[in-house]
């Protein structure tokens, strides 16, 4: 399994930016999708956005759609989001996943269809 450690979580005014970056080593960080998720408190895990290995092919939550941007870079080993006006209601941990090959569909972040995790970095965003 690829080994992930997120990073760049703080605190953050509503209407402010912050870009998390999530670091791999152990395996060929090219031969996973990346995605992140989010946990706000009191709150299942929620599928937040997601990049293909190669093709830059995206997906993105409704709720973060036209804020937040994913991006890669197979060069460095890591995965960025870029967090652009962001609400009270974006405060949660962030976890960066690895899923093996594909993207797949939209359908397939979830959960139990990742093959690693990292250990999450917070952001709180206050109003």
């Amino acid at each position: 399994q690829v080994q992930l450690v997120e990073s760049g979580g703080g605190l953050v005014q509503a209407g402010g930016s912050l870009r998390l970056s999530c670091a791999a080593s152990g395996r060929t960080f090219s031969n996973y999708a990346m995605g992140w998720f989010r946990q706000a408190p009191g709150k299942e895990r929620e599928f937040v956005t997601a990049i293909s290995r190669y093709t830059g092919s995206t997906y993105y939550a409704d709720s973060v759609k036209g804020r937040f941007t994913i991006s890669r870079d197979n060069a460095k080993n890591t995965v960025y989001l870029q967090m652009n006006m962001l609400k009270p209601e974006d405060t949660a941990v962030y976890y960066c996943a690895a899923k093996g090959w594909s993207l797949g569909s939209y359908s397939d972040w979830t959960d139990d269809g990742m093959d690693s995790w990292g250990k999450g970095t917070l952001v709180t965003v206050s109003s």
